[in-house]
């Protein structure tokens, strides 16, 4: 890059946390990272949206206040505004927990006679109203440490990636609607789903950085280039659309509901252990601190905006928001950990947000090519739970805790009523494993003689 600022603390940055690059090297910056979130950004939206048989227009409002939202949110991040914002390049997108959570909730509550805008008030009312938890949790992060172990948020993240791999691979078939109409599965979705797949599997596999970065953009583009060939793109949805879209604060009105707030009020906690876990990895990543007062003060105000970041999320319209931990990698590769970029991603992100054409034509893309990223992906989600678990060592305690949790979490998910005389909290699997991990953790004595076993994490990505 032209125009290097001062040289940072570590020597694989050249842009350091204060540093301000200039103009067209913070906007190549700024474009690098929105190629690393801009699909899993839009995608959740894209999800609960055809899971729950939305209407075109509701699920493309989602993704123009995702859009939105995630500027504001990444604002907030990087000017830090007295205890609100990390500092760092902590950049805000859509909370994929809460996918299976809206649509699970989503559904009964159909099953039991709302309607679209009922449902979705109710969903977004009981997710606004939770996103005060993440706001009270950040005062309480020293004690939740005893309880925020890598264990118990490594069985949360992996619960979550294998949640969510029944809707990638149920649209790599061709999604909810096939079902329905008899094509599920046939050899035209299947060859759809699998082109964007290989396509993925192929730039993931080059030595480029920045060309393996953008192999999930590049295969939904071929994707659904060729879909368009196949005559699977129905345009209907971008006619008549408005020049701006328009932000308006509880645009379906305000709902809520206890039992469905206390599922999303555990997800909510369970999401802060992801939180501390991405934002730490920042902190390493920009030659930052990792244990002090700064620290410390970082953490406290990264998980406070990302509480407060969700309440304006889900007031607007949009899913609840987290910390991106996809960018500690953009910041890697590029060695650029200057948050003055970030204000470049928050501005790009609010103008894509506020036209509606560019939230209705992601709406337009078929099921099978979102599939076929949709599964690699979820995969990674589950890795990256892994790759947390054994991040400290595994001793069999850790073992039998993960192995019992996982296998309560995915055992709901295969049979859902296994619990149904039990409370709400334990009929979604992701928040029954994390709550037993959680329980685990704390009544199951340590054996210090137990040798530890360690996995060099960083050599798992070579």
């Amino acid at each position: 890059m032209a125009g290097m600022g001062k040289q940072a603390g570590s020597p694989d940055l050249v842009y350091g946390l204060e540093d301000k690059p200039p103009f067209m090297n913070a906007l190549l910056s700024a474009v690098t990272h929105l190629l690393a979130i801009f699909v899993p950004m839009i995608t959740p939206a894209l999800i609960v949206g055809g899971a729950l048989n939305l209407p075109v227009e509701m699920t493309a409002y989602l993704v123009s206040m995702a859009m939105v939202a995630s500027g504001i949110g990444t604002y907030l991040q990087v000017n830090r505004f007295g205890m609100v914002g990390s500092g760092m390049l902590s950049i805000q997108s859509v909370n994929f927990s809460f996918v299976t959570v809206m649509i699970a909730l989503g559904t009964g509550m159909k099953e039991g006679g709302m309607d679209e805008n009922a449902m979705i008030s109710t969903l977004l009312g009981v997710s606004f109203v939770g996103a005060f938890l993440i706001c009270f949790s950040a005062f309480l992060l020293p004690y939740l440490k005893k309880v925020i172990t890598p264990t118990v948020s490594g069985v949360v993240v992996m619960l979550i990636g294998l949640s969510l791999i029944h809707v990638g691979i149920t649209d790599f078939g061709g999604g909810f609607a096939a079902k329905g109409g008899g094509t599920f599965g046939s050899v035209e979705n299947l060859g759809l789903a699998s082109l964007v797949l290989v396509i993925v599997l192929l730039f993931n596999c080059m030595k480029n950085p920045l060309l393996r970065m953008s192999g999930i953009a590049v295969g939904l583009i071929a994707g659904y280039v060729v879909a368009l060939f196949m005559g699977k793109v129905d345009f209907s949805a971008l006619q008549n659309l408005p020049v701006i879209t328009v932000p308006v604060p509880f645009k379906y009105g305000f709902a809520f509901d206890w039992h469905a707030f206390l599922v999303a009020g555990a997800i909510y906690l369970l999401s802060v252990f992801e939180a501390v876990g991405d934002l730490t990895a920042t902190a390493m990543v920009s030659d930052c601190p990792i244990e002090g007062g700064e620290y410390t003060g970082r953490l406290k105000g990264g998980v406070m905006a990302d509480g407060l970041v969700s309440v304006i999320a889900t007031s607007l319209g949009s899913l609840p928001l987290t910390t991106f931990a996809q960018n500690n990698g953009v910041i890697q590769m590029t060695g650029v950990a200057s948050r003055h970029v970030g204000k470049y991603i928050a501005v790009i992100l609010v103008l894509l947000g506020l036209f509606p054409v560019i939230g209705r034509a992601f709406t337009t893309i078929p099921s099978p090519v979102l599939g076929g990223a949709m599964v690699l992906m979820f995969g990674l989600i589950t890795i990256a739970g892994v790759r947390i678990l054994v991040s400290n060592g595994i001793r069999r305690r850790e073992a039998v805790i993960a192995a019992t949790s996982v296998g309560l979490g995915l055992g709901v998910a295969f049979e859902p009523e296994v619990f149904k005389n039990l409370p709400v909290l334990f009929q979604n699997s992701i928040s029954a494993g994390g709550i037993a991990a959680v329980v685990l953790n704390l009544i199951l004595p340590e054996d210090k003689t137990d040798e530890t076993v360690y996995v060099d994490t960083d050599n798992l990505e070579h």
